[in-house]
């Protein structure tokens, strides 16, 4: 058994995730191998378990937001199987146990959570990456999840890499042959974190909703829009769709829009505007601790 810790969570599992920090040898989670034939199907209570298939990765059975089943296909890239249990799968363990999981990578500002949101393809990592070439911390790429206590909304930190394609990763400086592939099926390449943050939570304070433009502009988000744009970029929503998932998804989504600041962040898509933008946002992130003190 191999131990692991990752948004808040001790992991323990059968297999090995050397994209995951190590930890002690206790877990709240346990990531194993099994069958999941007919008969198991037949038995598994809808009300508090999820099972799906990847085509030519497998079959996984996620069960009180405390136990992931993976039964591999014949063959598969493993490479592909922990991206698939690291990503969609365990999105769906983190909503099982109550966090609101947002499509958003987040860097640590002062002490606090700003997270940048959006579909794939929207720049999420890559902007990600431009912060922590400045010299700040990336808590979460691509997946955040964010813990919904009674009086603060917070993040722990994900895996310590961020995932990038390849004119990014140029376009930042590195050596294309220097980081490895996520997977076979996939041009991007993984950029190990070596500024590495404690686990610890620290408050979201801030939310840019990632959208395209003629040039760099930040604007307010009215309540609603911000709403849908919660809830259009929620992760595993069409996955746990029963009653109470979608009620409570639907409170978690008002809790955010009354508990942080969410703006729009509109950019070109080339890369040379990067670092404009980066200045745009640090800009608009002094203003706001400005305007608190």
């Amino acid at each position: 058994m191999y131990f692991y810790i990752a948004h808040g969570l001790n992991i323990g599992s059968e297999f090995v995730f050397p994209e995951l920090e190590v930890a002690e040898n206790e877990s709240d989670v346990l990531i194993r191998l099994g069958t999941l034939n007919g008969s198991v199907r037949r038995s598994i209570n809808e009300h508090n378990s999820f099972l799906g298939e990847t085509p030519n990765v497998g079959t996984f059975l996620v069960q009180d937001g405390c136990e992931i089943v993976v039964d591999p296909s014949p063959g598969v890239d493993e490479a592909l199987l922990r991206t698939i249990i690291l990503g969609p799968i365990l999105a769906v363990l983190l909503r099982q146990r109550g966090l609101f999981v947002l499509h958003a990578s987040s860097i640590a500002v002062h002490g606090a959570a700003v997270a940048f949101l959006g579909g794939s393809g929207y720049g999420k990592s890559t902007l990600a990456e431009a912060f922590y070439g400045r010299g700040y911390s990336v808590i979460t790429d691509d997946m955040t999840a964010v813990h919904i206590c009674r009086d603060r909304l917070c993040v722990f930190p994900g895996y310590p890499h961020v995932k990038l394609l390849p004119d990014t990763v140029c376009s930042l400086g590195y050596a294309l042959a220097a980081l490895p592939l996520l997977h076979s099926q996939t041009e991007k390449r993984v950029h190990y974190i070596l500024r590495r943050l404690p686990q610890v939570s620290l408050p979201l304070t801030r939310l840019y909703v990632l959208a395209s433009g003629p040039h760099n502009e930040i604007e307010p988000l009215q309540p609603q829009d911000a709403f849908v744009e919660l809830t259009r970029n929620s992760r595993a929503i069409g996955l746990l769709r029963s009653p109470n998932c979608v009620m409570t998804h639907f409170h978690q989504c008002a809790r955010l829009v009354e508990g942080v600041s969410i703006c729009r962040l509109k950019r070109p898509s080339s890369l040379l505007a990067l670092a404009d933008t980066v200045r745009l946002v640090e800009e608009d992130l002094s203003s706001v601790s400005s305007s608190r003190r």
